[in-house]
């Protein structure tokens, strides 16, 4: 995995979804700085970030990832991950409902391509992930329109987001029998609250087969920091989201509440630390809209469960409360 070209650095994939949002100004470049200098080398954005929101219109994010690369010079030291699949016309009633199938025509993954790098401020992307797979789709329309974007040479390395393991099996045969490039990274939810999206069938298909797993959401959309656990807490603009994990998490936070007092580790470290420990999944995804926050996320990196401590989160996850 510590060879692959769209992974270097610390464990650690510093996601781009906050910036040009929630972190901004030179707040947003002091995290940039910070993951810099602690050695983080890998950057996660999209074209539709942040589209959801009134008044952008997707690209918010490349265009200030871009800035700081730009700004900086460190374009070359740098994981640049970028996806498109989710960026169309239409405004979605959700994030969930981004997209549709005729982004994935061929002539429009390149021209997604082009302008995503022209707001990065550069020439090529080290990885390009279909961000989302669209069931109507043959899953070898979706391979051959990817391995074009290859064949410009812009990009380097190809992953697939959001897909099933019966898809991405089919779309690793179809890649195989066709001599085209194979997704070598996939970016699916997972997280010690939800589980679902890389079950034992999809861990085993990447393993075998080599897949990356980078895992979006790894904080359950800020639940497993701790900071929201009654009510009230779901209320606020920011815990609206960690809501869907409430009627599983207790247990679980109830693990890591334990386990921090026995090791003096943040909740957000633990949630990590058990990630890495996963199979097939060489760094985990995570955002930060500031520095305190990129900090609390770096202490993972120095976090050693034992295995008697794995195994309790692993197992304080009730299989039906998923």
């Amino acid at each position: 995995m510590t060879a692959h070209p769209a992974i270097s650095g610390i464990p650690l994939v510093l996601g781009g979804n906050v910036f040009g949002w929630t972190a901004t100004g030179d707040e947003g470049f002091a995290v940039l700085d910070a993951f810099y200098e602690a050695g983080g080398r890998m950057i996660d954005t999209a074209d539709v970030y942040s589209a959801w929101i009134p008044g952008h219109v997707g690209g918010e994010s490349e265009t200030y990832i871009g800035q700081w690369l730009a700004s900086r010079g460190v374009r070359k030291d740098m994981r640049i991950h970028t996806k498109t699949g989710m960026l169309s016309a239409a405004k979605p009633a959700s994030p969930g409902d981004m997209g549709d199938p005729g982004l994935y025509a061929p002539e429009k993954v390149l021209e997604h391509l082009d302008a995503s790098l022209a707001r990065l401020q550069t020439d090529y992307c080290d990885l390009y992930y279909a961000h989302r797979d669209f069931a109507e789709l043959e899953v070898g329309q979706i391979v051959e329109a990817f391995d074009g974007a290859m064949k410009t040479g812009k990009v380097k390395s190809l992953g697939a987001s959001n897909f099933t393991a019966p898809r991405l099996l089919a779309a690793l045969d179809y890649a195989d029998a066709n001599a085209l490039t194979p997704f070598i990274v996939l970016q699916n939810q997972y997280n010690l609250v939800a589980r679902d999206a890389y079950g034992p069938e999809l861990q085993q298909l990447c393993v075998e087969r080599g897949i990356a797993m980078l895992p979006f959401f790894g904080l359950a959309a800020g639940y497993l920091t701790g900071k929201y656990r009654e009510p009230v807490d779901f209320e606020t603009t920011r815990g609206y989201r960690a809501r869907d994990y409430a009627e599983a998490g207790p247990p679980v936070l109830a693990a890591m509440d334990a386990i921090a007092a026995e090791t003096g580790a943040s909740l957000p470290a633990i949630a990590l630390a058990w990630l890495v420990r996963q199979p097939g999944i060489p760094a985990p995804l995570a955002s930060a809209r500031n520095v305190e926050q990129l900090l609390t996320l770096l202490e993972f990196t120095r976090v050693e469960l034992t295995e008697a401590q794995l195994a309790r989160l692993t197992g304080a996850l009730q299989v039906d409360a998923q």
